[in-house]
């Protein structure tokens, strides 16, 4: 079963200043219009830049993207690739904002 973190979850720890790894995997305009931080590598060029992430494999890393699909794929190509706690983002930026506008 794949970890994951709700949206008021991650609020919470935004909230209390944790030091969180963020992985934003989608694409360069997305990331650019809105983000909330973190590294950014779309998950299209995820396996060539694997080695390029910035967070060690046993560190816990947070998958964000738009809805909570294509972190969810990024959650299973970092697996594969060594990583031990990988979290996907449940229901993406789009959760964390319907949060914000509550």
């Amino acid at each position: 079963m794949s970890q994951q973190i709700d949206a008021a979850k991650l609020q919470q720890r935004i909230q209390t200043g944790d030091t969180l790894n963020l992985l934003d995997v989608r694409e360069a305009i997305e990331y650019h219009t809105f983000n909330i931080g973190g590294q950014h590598i779309p998950v299209s060029k995820l396996k060539q830049n694997i080695n390029s992430i910035n967070y060690n494999k046993t560190d816990e890393i947070i998958v964000i993207c738009s809805a909570g699909i294509r972190s969810d794929t990024a959650q299973a190509i970092l697996t594969e690739n060594g990583f031990q706690n990988v979290v996907n983002l449940k229901g993406g930026l789009k959760a964390l904002q319907k949060l914000k506008n509550k």
